[in-house]
């Protein structure tokens, strides 16, 4: 009888954690102490290894030779893109918004995932913007200019707002979504339990963010670093999304060797889907371990 009634449990164990498991190879859920969170995939980026973009200055063959070495094809180079979404404290935080319509990604795929993990953009209530490029703002509007997530605060470094506001080309997101943007400083609090970190260099004001529960920690780290192999094996090779490229190198570094010692489990919005791992210890370099 007791054998019976603890198979019985563990049936109705495995039935509920397939209820409760998203319906969507778009969405994977996982919790940072008592804090529900989904990795929403809104699409990818192809990029070629011409030299131009990862590991700028050095020989293709050198990059080629260390993304084949991790088992990777050496050109094209795949970026995922993957918005982070986390319930707290009442709120519901959505971490960047992807690449929205953008006709030079494989992207917008965000709202369809939000919808597989169980949530309406009216549901959204706050917005964090880890930086200002199109891969990360893009989904800010819908396909008519109007607000995507129309109940949300949009929470963005200060310094970051005002490069925002003085690019050409993000003038009409920014009189959409200036009424409902809320500047912050390096250090502050967004929402319960997640605090905006100062990450310089990629943009004028890109930010991070850490997020905190029942002694857990995951540190959304924005574009930090691009690609699982090169950014993290070569960290202080250029790339050439990085506005100022030493600030952003050094930041890099410093970002890994912190999550390296102190085994800091990252969320990285450009690495293989769901960008969630840890960073080791490879020589004078690191190594991307995959949750």
């Amino acid at each position: 009888m007791k054998l019976l009634h603890s198979l019985l449990l563990l049936l109705v164990g495995i039935v509920s954690s397939a209820l409760a498991a998203p319906a969507s190879p778009d969405v994977y859920r996982f919790k940072i102490g008592a804090l529900e969170a989904f990795a929403l995939k809104d699409g990818d980026i192809t990029l070629p290894n011409d030299g131009k973009t990862f590991g700028v200055g050095q020989p293709t063959a050198d990059v080629a030779a260390l993304l084949q070495a991790a088992g990777l094809a050496a050109d094209p180079v795949k970026l995922s893109i993957q918005p982070l979404l986390l319930r707290t404290g009442g709120k519901l935080v959505l971490f960047d918004t992807g690449a929205g319509r953008a006709t030079w990604a494989a992207a917008g795929r965000l709202p369809a995932s939000l919808q597989a993990a169980g949530f309406k953009p009216t549901d959204v209530t706050d917005i964090f913007i880890s930086h200002g490029h199109n891969d990360h703002v893009g989904g800010l509007l819908d396909a008519s200019g109007a607000l995507a997530f129309p109940n949300a605060t949009i929470h963005v470094s200060a310094a970051e707002w005002a490069s925002i506001q003085k690019t050409p080309d993000k003038a009409e997101l920014v009189e959409a979504i200036v009424s409902k943007v809320v500047p912050f400083q390096p250090g502050e609090p967004i929402a319960p339990g997640v605090r905006a970190v100062n990450i310089a260099g990629h943009t004028p004001g890109h930010a991070g963010a850490e997020i905190t529960s029942q002694g857990e920690r995951l540190l959304y780290i924005g574009d930090t670093a691009h690609q699982s192999v090169i950014s993290v094996q070569r960290p202080d090779w250029q790339i050439a999304f990085d506005v100022d490229d030493g600030t952003a190198r050094a930041s890099r570094r410093a970002l890994l060797q912190k999550a390296a010692d102190g085994n800091l489990r990252l969320y990285a919005f450009h690495f293989p889907f769901p960008g969630l791992g840890h960073v080791g210890h490879q020589g004078a370099n690191f190594v991307w371990i995959p949750e």
